[in-house]
């Protein structure tokens, strides 16, 4: 890093105090993560584009991030949150704002009833749309989730190395899974957030073996990076710096590290007039 040509940071957030917060919150920010500052940490890193993923604590209320992506839209794309009850008409405003995902994060939450009329409605018309569904759950529950997003015919993507626990890292079960799911051709797994994972002095060594072992099932063209910043809940262990630094004690190979910051995420995020 920084790689030459276009290169994709495809998690990030952005978000200011004062803002309505949902009262399901685990986490409560009491700083600003601001657009200016990320695009400032986008320049000084070499990275062309970045997505934009809807914090938990904003809940459904997407009109911050919508306003960052109308600000930048050709350098910017979004995830954005909703429930079973969001209207076809708003999915169709947020598409056009640069919206090319959803995302269920079930930290702490139960899986929905993915088969209900509200969730299959939501669901279809996130199909018709072209986005993904990125999820966001521990790797031991992911049999909970998967099978049921793949069965409506979804794409989807797993955050943060499908979240394998802590003491068991690649050997968990739930992460043996997600390797698995490689052969259904419709799951991206994200090589982002290793402190999520592991311990901060870990994240370099841990996170290399469990890349070593996605790029094998997955190959580097169903995988991509993110920087997760502003680092939520996990500021002391890490920064963008440390985040870049990460991806290099990951990936090796060039042609590999190509796909994986660039190749991969243009097409998935559909940035126009970039895409290989």
């Amino acid at each position: 890093m920084p790689p030459f040509g276009p290169a994709v940071d495809t998690h990030a957030h952005v978000f200011r105090q004062g803002l309505p917060l949902t009262a399901a919150r685990r986490y409560t920010p009491d700083y600003d993560a601001s657009l200016a500052d990320y695009l400032a940490l986008l320049d000084s890193h070499g990275l062309s584009h970045g997505v934009l993923v809807q914090p938990s604590f904003l809940g459904t209320d997407n009109r911050y991030m919508e306003q960052a992506l109308q600000a930048e839209p050709q350098r910017l794309r979004g995830v954005a949150v909703v429930d079973e009850q969001t209207r076809e008409d708003e999915l169709r405003r947020l598409a056009g704002a640069g919206v090319m995902g959803m995302r269920l994060n079930l930290i702490g939450l139960p899986v929905p009833d993915l088969s209900s009329p509200g969730w299959r409605r939501v669901l279809q018309t996130a199909n018709t749309l072209g986005w993904h569904v990125e999820a966001h759950i521990q790797a031991a529950r992911l049999p909970e989730l998967l099978p049921a997003l793949l069965a409506e015919g979804c794409q989807v993507v797993v955050d943060h190395f499908g979240r394998p626990d802590p003491a068991l890292g690649t050997a968990d079960p739930g992460f043996r899974y997600l390797l698995r799911q490689a052969d259904s051709g419709r799951v991206w797994v994200k090589l982002s957030a290793p402190y999520r994972n592991w311990n901060a002095d870990d994240c370099a060594s841990q996170g290399r073996a469990a890349a070593a072992q996605l790029l094998d099932a997955y190959t580097a063209d169903r995988l991509m990076w993110g920087s997760d910043w502003p680092h939520t809940e996990h500021r002391h262990a890490a920064s963008y710096p440390a985040a870049v630094q990460w991806l290099d004690a990951w990936i090796d190979d060039p042609v590999q590290r190509r796909a994986i910051l660039a190749d991969t995420p243009l097409r998935l995020f559909q940035f126009q007039g970039e895409t290989p």
